[in-house]
């Protein structure tokens, strides 16, 4: 067979070329750390590289997603610990106003420290996050959830969604509670507030007193139902009425009773649907007590509402029979309010500790996921500088033996012989 010399120049230059691509693929294995540099090196392992690059992405930005998380929830937690901290020292003033020692004027002072309070209340109510979003308005995060209306009530103006967000594939965390889950709720442990107060809203004109009410039965067939005691003309008899959805109703049974706890008298015991409550004083026609359940249809929760009452009686002097009754009544709800007004941000907070605690357990998780997929992205990808390195010293002395074998049979020629 006859070998021509173009034939030799070219198999030794496609041997070149194919021992300087080896090296030049390894030296850039080595330069960017990779064994796959290019799709084609490894298909198959390019391919399941790319899902896991994903895979590593998407729980990168969970992890973002729950240091976002934490950061609302911290702020959260902080403000109602403040909320906490001010129902104690608004319980404490009360428990303080409520001493027949306290002149109009003392009462007044305590009221001017209650409405610092009440303030502070509403402007943690009102916070906003690092973005600017308002924390307790729902979905409705763009405006103050609370505002004073004409007639200075707060009022909520926030919506009763729950701000939301996805700290993990398969978990949808509530990120920022709406304000009237925080203020405007009770507890499912709630039990009974009285009220006094007439039919139309006004305050009674006697000077009948409460204590109470308490909870005698909670197996009685009509546990749980509101009823209203509401004093006749004349005043010596009472009914005691139950909503039906349109009217009060009296209750047959308890129609027309006599009023025995007038003045100097022991007080009397009214006792509807397993729940009690004490009267005592003097009514006058028209006066209603109403015994609610907290929470109810009848008496919606407010933690600024009975704030607001509280300062409205401490500030009215109570130089009258019917005003003194006015303070002790007013207190004695405020009291009850507040009392769950504290259950319900406590439980408030507690959830909030709780997804604290489940952000730690995801993050411990979603690490653990982490590390997996970078393992494992590594087998794929990465290179073994070990073997790529005695790659490179192979291929660099295939290379310079190639060379040096070109060289000799360029050389060669008969006419070296001649």
């Amino acid at each position: 067979m006859r070998i021509s010399t173009v034939t030799m120049f070219e198999q030794s230059t496609a041997s070149l070329n194919r021992q300087q691509g080896d090296l030049s693929k390894v030296s850039q294995q080595i330069a960017s750390g990779r064994r796959v540099v290019n799709p084609s090196d490894d298909p198959q392992a390019a391919s399941r590289a790319v899902g896991v690059d994903q895979s590593l992405a998407i729980t990168d930005q969970y992890k973002d997603s729950r240091i976002s998380a934490r950061n609302t929830l911290s702020q959260t937690d902080s403000i109602l610990g403040s909320i906490v901290d001010a129902i104690d020292s608004a319980k404490g003033r009360l428990v303080q106003a409520s001493s027949d020692t306290l002149s109009d004027v003392d009462r007044e002072s305590v009221a001017s420290e209650l409405k610092g309070i009440y303030e502070t209340m509403i402007g943690q109510a009102n916070a906003t996050d690092g973005n600017g979003r308002y924390l307790f308005g729902g979905y409705k995060d763009n405006a103050q959830p609370f505002k004073k209306d004409a007639s200075g009530n707060v009022e909520y103006q926030g919506d009763n969604n729950v701000r939301e967000q996805r700290i993990d594939s398969t978990r949808l965390m509530a990120v920022a509670d709406n304000g009237k889950t925080i203020f405007k709720s009770v507890p499912s442990s709630a039990g009974f507030v009285a009220e006094a107060k007439k039919d139309d809203g006004s305050l009674n004109s006697g000077n009948v007193t409460f204590r109470g009410p308490q909870i005698r039965d909670v197996n009685d067939v009509d546990y749980g139902t509101d009823f209203r005691i509401t004093f006749n003309t004349p005043a010596e008899t009472f009914d005691v009425e139950t909503f039906d959805g349109t009217d009060w109703i009296p209750v047959a049974t308890q129609t027309g009773v006599t009023y025995t706890g007038g003045d100097g008298g022991s007080a009397q015991q009214v006792t509807y649907g397993g729940v009690s409550i004490n009267l005592e004083g003097t009514p006058a026609a028209g006066d209603s007590i109403l015994v609610a359940q907290a929470g109810g249809e009848q008496r919606e929760p407010d933690l600024f509402r009975a704030m607001e009452e509280a300062i409205r009686v401490l500030e009215s002097p109570a130089d009258t029979d019917a005003k003194k009754a006015d303070l002790r009544n007013t207190l004695n709800t405020a009291m009850r309010d507040l009392d769950n007004a504290l259950d319900n941000v406590s439980t408030v907070l507690a959830s909030v500790g709780a997804r604290v605690n489940e952000l730690d357990v995801v993050d411990v998780v979603g690490g653990n996921r982490m590390l997996n997929y970078t393992e494992t992205l590594s087998n794929l990808v990465d290179l073994d500088y070990a073997e790529a390195i005695s790659e490179y010293s192979l291929r660099q002395v295939g290379l310079q033996a190639a060379q040096k074998t070109f060289v000799d049979i360029k050389g060669l020629s008969l006419l070296n012989y001649m």
